[in-house]
């Protein structure tokens, strides 16, 4: 991988043997008169790939959860105090900001009387606000119960593909970007979610639009992702519980200025000082 567009990159080394091979198809080629238009070389994988995917929830648990091992966060809840009331689960799901309600909705639509659904009365009261009420002091204890269901596992899993994930993934393949740009749209929306707020997803890209093109629209895709990490820094420094911007200064620049775009391992990281890595 290069800084520059797919179109500048050099080409790939052929061994002694896949060069001898190619001239002879190319001579017999010749010879009968014939023309045999190259194989366009496959693309790289998306961050839908399921190895780019394993990657991408090890990253956003190293930044959430100071862990690489993802699953283990199934389990976890706190306040962490940024006025979202309860942060949870696998992608921080908070009783502030409805995804949460929707979570635990989906899993009693899908197994009645478990042992969230009590909550779902207060969830809905509590959404908008930091507020306990109703869910103190036996909600962190029955979600970590319900963290041991694998239906609670598998509706965690459905709503991170649903509401962050895949409109990500979509949107990053729209504008023409790799699994790099895939992954900082993801990484943007889990924190700052998708709504009209300036710091929101679809806000910092619009924000580096204005100075940068996608390679949908002809830019080179290095340039636009600065521009992107750019607006994103920004973001996260207009709420105290976000201005540490090491997951993005220590870890998607680190990709970027190596060239990473298509966020092949190995990768080595830092979060908050932290050091990272997957082989």
């Amino acid at each position: 991988m290069v800084h520059a567009d797919r179109s500048s990159a050099a080409p790939a080394h052929l061994s002694r043997r896949t060069v001898v091979a190619a001239l002879g198809v190319v001579a017999s080629g010749a010879l009968l008169g014939t023309r045999r238009a190259a194989a366009a070389p496959a693309a790289a994988p998306g961050l839908d790939d399921p190895a780019k995917k394993e990657t991408a929830m090890k990253l956003v648990s190293s930044a959430e959860n100071s862990s690489l091992d993802w699953k283990a966060q199934y389990k976890y809840i706190e306040d962490i105090g940024d006025g979202r009331g309860y942060t949870a689960g696998i992608i921080g799901f908070c009783s502030g900001t409805g995804d949460m309600l929707d979570l635990v909705q989906l899993y009693t639509d899908r197994k009645p009387g478990n042992v969230l659904a009590k909550y779902l009365p207060a969830l809905r009261k509590v959404n908008g606000t930091d507020s306990h009420a109703g869910l103190d002091p036996n909600f962190p204890k029955d979600w970590a119960k319900a963290a041991q269901d694998s239906a609670f596992q598998q509706a965690q899993n459905d709503e991170r593909d649903r509401v962050y994930f895949n409109p990500a993934v979509a949107q990053g393949k729209t504008d023409g970007l790799r699994a790099l740009g895939q992954f900082a749209y993801y990484d943007a929306i889990v924190m700052h979610g998708d709504g009209d707020d300036p710091t929101s997803f679809r806000n910092i890209r619009a924000r580096a639009l204005r100075s940068a093109k996608p390679p949908a629209q002809g830019g080179n895709e290095t340039t636009y992702l600065n521009a992107f990490l750019d607006a994103r820094v920004w973001a996260m420094k207009q709420e105290e519980a976000h201005s540490d911007t090491s997951r993005v200064d220590t870890a998607q620049r680190v990709f970027l200025r190596k060239g990473n775009l298509d966020l092949n391992t190995p990768l080595d990281w830092k979060v908050y000082g932290d050091s990272y890595h997957i082989g």
